[in-house]
């Protein structure tokens, strides 16, 4: 798989901008603030519909514009295909594969399939939960792009179930209800009445979280199993043997379930469930005092470790950048294990950050991808391994070889 041809409209900086590219290695080479980034992010948000840098869409318009175009010509088997994308901040994005509208924007996953890496991974290590688990799911959408789908629908059942809680609250003497209990029922109608009807309405909906939530943890505990051994591979290599990489995943299931997880069971969807919804009828009143979802997927972490020392607050800066590098090849690794192809490899502003050994070892790591495309400050930065098409990028404007 590779992109043969990129064309964006008001994307970032970019009025518009052309790029083609072939297979192998390319290089994008300017000074910081020109414009390299915007170009590979654009490509990664066609495979995922989202960038890597920033999580709302607003700031990938171009100042004044209203809307950015992003068009990207994909090569795979043999076989083009044209992703068309426009971007709309407000309102719904729409998109075109093969110039035919598509009903909904997400049906274009899965034509692009895309590993970058920036420095904003430093936060897989160092950073909150919540980027660990974005990572496992964006995985998740990469291998299999309907779990975009079920993604969608837990934040949904998220969102109803929260402001029902906090509803709840209000009736049945939670925090935020507390000598207001009445507040939230209408004249005329029992406080009781309306409390019992909470109730019944907050056991639907601990349903659909458990029905939901135990797909997606089902899902995330098998990919973690199959991503593992490409983990512990790739930071050995990156690392020269330094030590061993894990990754245990920490549910916020009940004790004896989260300690059976944690020690690599993957349970079966229906057993999930079941734990789910006790683990929930256990933390209710935990919920309904402070209003908020506290058991589910949204709420597990990934915990990483070297050896026996887990990676978050004692990797040096060196190790965790390794942790991260080796996290984004085992999900290449992964990929393309399970594709049969080759995702396209993007490695942006990565060389600097790295020592030479490093260098050397990860140019080594990636020589037979089939496509890759990395950014650089200067072209002293890239390994003389990875000689390949250089493009330069000064104030927004490309220079083809």
């Amino acid at each position: 798989m590779h992109v043969r041809h990129l064309s964006i409209g008001d994307f970032r900086s970019y009025p518009s901008a052309e790029l083609a590219l072939e297979p192998g290695v390319s290089t994008l080479v300017g000074l910081n603030g020109q414009g390299k980034t915007n170009l590979v992010e654009a490509i990664g948000y066609v495979a995922s519909l989202s960038s890597h840098r920033v999580a709302t869409d607003q700031p990938l318009v171009r100042f004044g514009a209203d809307r950015a175009i992003v068009r990207c010509a994909v090569v795979r088997d043999g076989r083009e295909s044209l992703v068309e994308l426009e971007i709309a901040p407000g309102k719904a994005n729409r998109a075109k594969l093969n110039r035919s509208p598509l009903p909904r924007t997400r049906d274009v996953l899965g034509t692009l399939r895309t590993v970058l890496f920036a420095p904003e991974d430093l936060a897989l290590v160092k950073g909150d939960p919540g980027e660990r688990r974005r990572f496992l799911d964006d995985l998740l959408v990469q291998r299999q792009p309907r779990w975009a789908g079920v993604r969608s629908d837990y934040d949904k059942i998220l969102k109803q179930r929260g402001a029902l809680l906090k509803s709840a609250a209000s009736l049945l003497g939670g925090r935020r209800g507390r000598g207001r209990r009445s507040a939230s029922v209408p004249e005329g109608v029992d406080p009781r009445e309306a409390a019992e009807e909470a109730v019944r309405t907050l056991d639907i909906w601990d349903d659909h979280l458990a029905t939901v939530g135990s797909q997606l943890l089902y899902a995330r505990l098998r990919l973690l199993r199959d991503l593992v051994p490409h983990l512990q591979e790739a930071y050995r290599e990156v690392s020269a043997n330094q030590s061993e990489a894990t990754a245990v995943y920490r549910s916020s299931l009940h004790e004896a379930a989260a300690e059976a997880i944690a020690g690599g069971a993957v349970p079966e969807p229906d057993e999930l469930r079941t734990m789910l919804l006790e683990t929930l009828a256990e933390r209710r009143s935990q919920e309904i005092e402070r209003g908020v979802n506290l058991v589910g997927p949204h709420r597990d972490d990934l915990v990483l470790g070297l050896g026996e020392m887990p990676a978050k607050g004692y990797a040096s800066h060196g190790e965790s950048w390794s942790f991260s590098l080796g996290l984004r090849l085992a999900a290449y690794h992964l990929l393309r294990h399970d594709l049969g192809d080759d995702p396209v490899l993007v490695l942006d502003d990565v060389f600097a950050e790295l020592d030479s050994g490093r260098r050397e070892r990860l140019a080594a790591m990636i020589a037979d991808c089939e496509q890759v495309l990395i950014t650089a400050a200067v072209p002293e930065d890239v390994p003389e391994g990875l000689a390949g098409r250089t493009y330069a990028v000064s104030l927004g404007e490309v220079s083809a070889p």
